[in-house]
Formats: C-alpha cells, structure tokens, sequence
C-alpha cells in the first residue's frame, strides 16, 4: 500500500512541473503551522501554573499577560503559515490538475477512433475531469496537512510527557485506539471499497448523461426513471454500497469518535487519584493543560483520516488516469505516405472487436475503383458498419490490409487519410454551435459563402428559412432545434463541404420521414458525384444503382454482383428484397380506411 500510494504521489507530481518546489514551500511552512499551533498550549500552562502557585498572593500575576500575548501571537504566527502554505500548494494543485487535464485530453486525441465508440462521454468525463479534481484536493490540502500530520505527532508525543506522564499516557492511550480504530473501518471487508466506489460513481455518471438524453423518449411514453433501468440499477447499486459500508464501519466509528472525543471523561477520576497522593495545585495546572491538549490530539487523529481517504481516493484518482494513458495510441507511420488516387481495396481483412470471442469480419476482400458506387448490404450484424468504420481506423485490422489509393491506411497520414475520406453516419451529431461553424467543422477556413453553398446543395434553405438567425442559428437553442432528417441534411453538407475524393454513407437515410427522404437522396447525389462511394443500406431502394453490391452475412462476403445479378442468384439478398416489398406495400389501418 506504502509503495502504491508512493507512486501515485509520484506521478500527480510529474504533472506539477515547476511547482514541485512550490508544493515543497507548502508542505515545509505547514509543518512549521503545526508546530507553532502546539505553542499556546504551553503557554497556557505556564499561566495557569503562576496564578495556582501564586495563590492567594498572585505574586507573580504580572506575567499573565506575558504568556497571554505570547499564546495569541504563536496563534497568529500558526495561522499566518498555514495561509501562505495554503496558497503555495493551491498553486501548485490548480497547475497540476490543469497539466493533467491537458496530457488526458492530448493523449485521448491520439487514440484511435473506436475507443469512443465504447465509452460513454458522461464516464469519460469524469475519469479525466473528476479524477483530475481529486489529485487538486490531495495537493492543496492534504499533502499540506500530511506534512503537518508527520511533524505533529512526535511534538505532540513529547508535549503529552512533559508535565505529567501518567496523564500524558493516558491520552496517548486514547490516540493508539484511536488509530486502531480507524484501521478497522479501512481494512478487512472495506479494503477495496473505495476502488468499487469510484466505479459505481463513474457508471452512475454514464449512466445519468444516457438518461438525459433518453429523456424525450422516456417523457413521449409517460414513464418514470423506473422504466430507465441501467440507471435505475446504477443509483440502486451505488446506494446499497454506500449503506453496505456505512453498516461495516458502525463499530470502529462509534469507537474512532469515543476514543478522540473521551479522553476528558477518563482525566477527571485520574486527577483525582492523582491529587489525592500528591500536590493539588500541580495536579490542577496539568489537568487544565491536558483537558485543553486532548482536544487538539483528537483533532490531529481527524486529520489523519480524512487525510489517509484522501490519499485512498487520489489512488484510485491515479489508477483511473493510468487506465487512461495506458490506452494504446493511434500507431503513426514512420514514413508518412500520401494516397495516390481514390481507390478503396479490402484485401483479406480479418477484425475482431476487442474482447470479442469470433471475428466480425473473416477474409473480406472486395475494391471500390475510383467513381464507383459500391454497396454493402446484409442481415444486422453481418460486419457492414464495421467494414466501413476501419477504413478511417477506428480500429486497425488483425490480418490483411485496407488500402486508400494503393497506401495501406496505416502507412498513411492520418491527417491526410481524413482529407482523403469524408462520412455521413446514421447516428449525427451536431455541435451546439451555430449551423455555419457545425457545417464549416469539415474545413474551418471556408468562407460564409461556401458554406451557404454547400448548404445549398444539401437541400438546407428550408432549414434555414424557417430557423431564427438562419446559418447563424445555434443549434438547441432559442427555437433551432432539428429534426433527425433536418440533423442528417445538416451533416451532408458539412460532407459536401469537405469535397473529399471518397465517401462512405452509413445509412444515411436511416431515421428520415419520406419528405426528407427525398430532399436527403438529392443532396446525396449532389455529394457523390464523380466520388468513390462506398454506401451501407438497409432501405435496398437506394442500392439498386450501385455499380456492385456485396452482400455481408457474419462477417463473410456471402453474395457479390449488381442488383438484377442478385436478384437472379435468388439468395440472402433475393430474400431481402422480397421483405423490403412486402414492407414498401404495406400501409398502416389499410381495412380500416376502406
């Protein structure tokens, strides 16, 4: 454990740079606070030793205020250091979450596409966001109050045997079973609590961005969070955690809080046993220095526990980063090559997806010659989607190659393979930016007229007609909001807009009402014209043109050939065709209209 919180420290201030030292200033003036904080207590004593071994004379009252002043003063001194310490180390924390911060955020931008496809934004906020925040909280407080807390114990162990060892060991006593007290709530069943969670925080923070944005589905069909399960079970699972560990820590708590908050109880009965054998007067000044100095020690007990879950949190903060950088980059070709022409070959890729027991795709071989328009089409989860995804390298291929123009993809530069390609996926997304800056993410230096252009072309000036501020319009606010068809012209032209060589369409028309159908498949032609086109359909209506047609079944090429060859064939894809008629001719209430 020693080891493991060593090297967490070590790596958050990897991320402090030039302000270790900083962190160094704070630590040192915090042990400094601590041991000037320790001070007025002896003054106290002191004062109280004058005024009973002065009494009822007060010879020596005189100095009263001497140790008064001197109390408030190392008081003042005490707070003062512990300020300035604070504000080193806030320095350095605010610094070091914002480097952290950077190095996740620059090392998630050189993973390769996919690794989004698996992680859910609310989960991967919070790992880098959230577990950022933590390593703040341990370097600008804890860290600081860690250093206090080495220096205190052992001023404080010799404070407690200075005037009086019987009552000093009592306290210390009352210490010891303190700590072991609250060893018992972190070790045993709760070693590993806090590890599980961090892990049902973070599910329960994917699961709440999934649930919001559910919310129209969910509030359409009248249910409750109830009908939302995977966040319902989240919040169920992250509650009986909490109550679970709650219950195993009753026992050491009550203990923990008897023994900090009891010393006073047990140094009344040894006072007077002790006064009863002895000077009274002595016997009174220690017990008023102990009934003050116990207080205290328990208070330094309570800073060790939050210090020592802090440190446990931050370890985990850690572990959960280093799962991060841990991912395996995008690998970058040595010598990068540019692509020679738009050609698309496929030359016996074989992919399974990571942790997957069988391939999606097995010894898929196929070519889209420049110009061409090629279609992919086949059952759900026959590979189709997963073909298209590896040509940008969303992932990288087990075997084979995929080749853009005649340049293995991962020879390629990257930069150069996303000018090479353009995509226009079934699920879009839009920023909430106006309409121009979502249209002009595909080239930034456009101008307004050739985004309004490319808009054009897309079939969006009814969109932009009916909106507010037009292309100024921000998306999902102030009356622009869009409908799934309206979202998919919208992505269209940002692909219009990006003019690149290649294109490949994933069901494109996928969530379209007929009327944006229509406007959707003349701005597809727009897009596609003169282009190598690579399209995935499941609507086989906007695959009967296609130059080829493959037909995908898990993860094999099962048919090839144009519409009328497959049809002839008289296999899967005959099958399917036969199902999209029946589907075209089927109308809602059709006896019920007659």
């Amino acid at each position: 454990m020693k080891s493991k919180q060593k090297h967490s420290l070590r790596l958050i201030l990897q991320y402090a740079g030039g302000y270790r030292k900083l962190t160094a200033l704070g630590c040192l003036l915090s042990a400094l606070s601590a041991v000037l904080g320790l001070i007025p207590y002896v003054c106290v004593w002191l004062a109280a030793r004058t005024v009973l071994t002065g009494w009822p004379a007060l010879a020596g009252a005189g100095k009263l205020e001497h140790w008064g002043w001197m109390a408030v003063w190392f008081a003042v001194g005490s707070i003062a250091l512990y300020f300035a310490a604070l504000m080193c180390t806030h320095i350095a924390a605010f610094r070091t979450a914002r480097n952290i911060r950077k190095a996740a955020m620059s090392h998630v931008l050189t993973l390769p596409l996919g690794f989004f496809t698996d992680q859910q934004s609310g989960r991967l906020r919070k790992r880098i966001d959230d577990n950022a925040g933590l390593t703040e909280d341990l370097l600008a407080h804890k860290l600081p109050d860690l250093a206090a807390t080495a220096v205190t114990p052992i001023a404080a162990v010799g404070m407690l045997f200075l005037f009086d060892w019987r009552m000093g060991l009592l306290c210390l006593l009352t210490m010891a079973l303190a700590l072991v007290s609250m060893c018992m709530m972190m070790s045993g069943k709760n070693a590993g609590f806090f590890h599980r969670y961090q892990q049902e925080i973070e599910r329960m923070s994917g699961e709440a961005v999934e649930y919001v944005r559910g919310i129209p589905v969910v509030k359409m069909f009248q249910q409750t969070v109830y009908s939302f399960k995977a966040f319902y079970t989240a919040i169920q699972d992250y509650s009986d955690l909490a109550s679970q560990y709650a219950m195993h820590c009753h026992l050491g708590q009550t203990c923990f809080l008897t023994s900090i908050n009891g010393t006073f109880v047990l140094l009344i009965p040894v006072s007077l046993l002790l006064a009863s054998a002895g000077d009274v007067r002595l016997v009174l000044v220690n017990f008023i220095f102990y009934a003050l100095f116990a207080p205290a020690c328990g208070a330094m007990i309570n800073r060790i526990m939050y210090m020592g879950e802090a440190v446990l949190e931050a370890n985990e903060a850690v572990d959960r980063l280093e799962d991060l950088f841990g991912q395996e980059p995008m690998k970058e070709p040595g010598a990068k090559k540019q692509p020679r022409s738009a050609e698309v070959v496929f030359d016996h890729v074989t992919f399974t997806y990571p942790g997957a027991q069988r391939p999606a795709l097995k010894d898929v071989s196929f070519t889209v010659h420049p110009g061409q328009l090629v279609a992919l089409v086949g059952p759900s989860g026959g590979g189709k989607t997963t073909a298209a995804s590896l040509i940008p390298r969303f992932w990288d291929v087990d075997q084979g190659r995929i080749l853009v123009g005649g340049t293995d993809v991962r020879e390629l530069d990257s930069q150069a393979l996303m000018r090479q390609v353009a995509f226009v996926f079934q699920d879009t997304r839009l920023f909430k930016q106006s309409l121009l800056e979502n249209i002009r993410a595909a080239r930034p230096d456009a101008t307004r007229e050739e985004v309004l252009a490319a808009a054009h072309a897309a079939q969006c000036d009814d969109i932009l007609q009916k909106l507010p501020d037009g292309l100024d319009t921000v998306v999902g606010a102030k009356g622009g909001y869009l409908s799934g068809g309206e979202a998919q012209r919208i992505a269209l032209a940002r692909a219009i807009l990006k003019d690149a060589p290649i294109v490949v369409l994933d069901e494109a028309t996928a969530f379209a009402d007929p009327e944006n159908e229509w406007q959707i498949q003349k701005a597809l032609t727009a897009l596609t014209r003169g282009k190598t086109v690579l399209m995935i359909a499941h609507r086989l209506s906007t695959v009967q043109n296609a130059d080829t047609i493959f037909v995908l079944d898990r993860g094999t090429i099962a048919e090839q050939g144009s519409h009328t060859q497959l049809l002839e064939q008289n296999g899967i894809y005959g099958a399917m065709w036969a199902d999209y008629q029946r589907s075209a001719r089927w109308q809602v209430g059709k006896e019920a209209l007659v």
